[in-house]
């Protein structure tokens, strides 16, 4: 019978999606275990957060390497050394290139603060603020080598509110991403996510 989905989480920032995904592990509502958390920034808490749980959390820094190639190569070299089968991005503030996801392909997930295809890139709290939407959320896909641009596997909407501020719309889309992120690696864990296209079909659970 097959194991836990192994992930490979890359991080730079403090890591709270990092956390909600270890939370649904140790909860026993996802099938999975972390085997290595990277992270491009050494002083990055995201590290910590796993170091603490007896995760190996490594800094491996693109400046240490001659080219965008040779880093991501060096990227791929630890993550099937860790046995990792999915690749986790949890605020890595870093475009994986062809090298890497060419290795891991269609097994990079991103959960990014918008109902994509609108307001990709940084800052998309503010630019939803900005723009006047009533609406906006958090999207999970699958990475490709543009910026935000893969297939996308689930979303949750979130009411942007007239007094809102950028900070008090991200805090809310927060919440919403440590629930949608652990759901999305729990379906690809059961085996029930299905690209076609530019759609990711989902199967229905096993009964």
């Amino acid at each position: 019978m097959k194991g836990p989905l192994v992930l490979g989480v890359f991080a730079s920032g403090r890591g709270s999606n990092l956390e909600a995904i270890l939370e649904a592990i140790e909860a026993g509502k996802l099938p999975a275990r972390v085997a290595v958390v990277l992270s491009d920034r050494p002083e990055a808490p995201a590290l910590e957060k796993a170091r603490r749980r007896g995760i190996p959390g490594l800094a491996v820094l693109p400046g240490d390497f001659p080219s965008r190639q040779v880093y991501e190569e060096r990227l791929v070299e630890i993550c099937r050394q860790h046995g990792v089968e999915l690749v986790v991005l949890a605020g890595f503030m870093r475009l994986l290139g062809p090298t890497f996801l060419s290795a891991y392909r269609h097994r990079v997930m991103n959960i990014h603060p918008a109902l994509l295809p609108s307001f990709p890139g940084l800052h998309a709290q503010e630019q939803a603020v900005r723009y006047g939407v009533r609406f906006s959320g958090c999207t999970v896909h699958f990475v490709d080598e543009g910026m935000d641009t893969g297939p996308i596997i689930l979303q949750a909407v979130v009411p942007v509110e007239q007094d809102d501020t950028p900070e008090t719309l991200a805090a809310r889309i927060l919440v919403e991403e440590h629930r949608l992120y652990p759901e999305a690696i729990r379906l690809y864990a059961e085996g029930r996510l299905r690209i076609e296209g530019r759609r990711v079909l989902i199967a229905p659970p096993e009964r």
